[in-house]
């Protein structure tokens, strides 16, 4: 009996750390996450900054335009139009297809690392309840239409457990 005691300890002791570790690899990542996201932050920056300047040296070329509207012809107008407008489209679509990129591979890193984190959590072993028949009671309980308060306090167990054990049998 006195084994048994200590293997629950170790157990506890176990499952402690591996709580500190998967703590400690949540932690790491979101600075990688934040990282990523300074980066896309950064790059919005630049390209509204770039739109800032294409937006006065539109003004400014609608003011070179009227002020010698008199000497050019519409054609040459249009056409001027049309230029200035390519080059001011350019680098904002150069800008929005690095930001596009830079998103789509934070998304698909996000989405590995999820997957595998989820497959990392399915391969963790739940330990049974210490009350043996607990979860069948709850679940027996919980299908009489019994509050999850009640189960809670009926069993001895917090309320946060009942939730977790209707949550494993896809109940609730």
């Amino acid at each position: 009996m006195n084994f048994e005691f200590i293997s629950i300890e170790y157990l506890v002791v176990a499952m402690a750390a591996m709580v500190l570790y998967l703590i400690y690899y949540v932690f790491k990542k979101d600075s990688e996450y934040n990282k990523n996201i300074r980066y896309v932050a950064s790059v919005t920056e630049e390209l509204n900054r770039e739109i800032f300047y294409l937006k006065k040296q539109v003004s400014d070329t609608q003011k070179n335009i009227k002020s010698n509207s008199s000497r050019m012809s519409d054609n040459d107008v249009y056409q001027e139009i049309e230029r200035t407008v390519y080059d001011m489209v350019k680098p904002i679509s150069l800008g929005l297809k690095r930001l596009e990129e830079s998103v789509q591979s934070i998304d698909e890193h996000i989405d590995s690392r999820i997957s595998s984190l989820e497959s990392g959590v399915k391969q963790i072993s739940i330990p049974t309840s210490v009350h043996g028949n607990d979860d069948e009671k709850i679940i027996s309980l919980f299908k009489q239409g019994i509050t999850l308060d009640t189960i809670s306090k009926e069993l001895h167990i917090s309320k946060a457990e009942v939730e977790f054990v209707l949550k494993i049998n896809k109940i609730k």
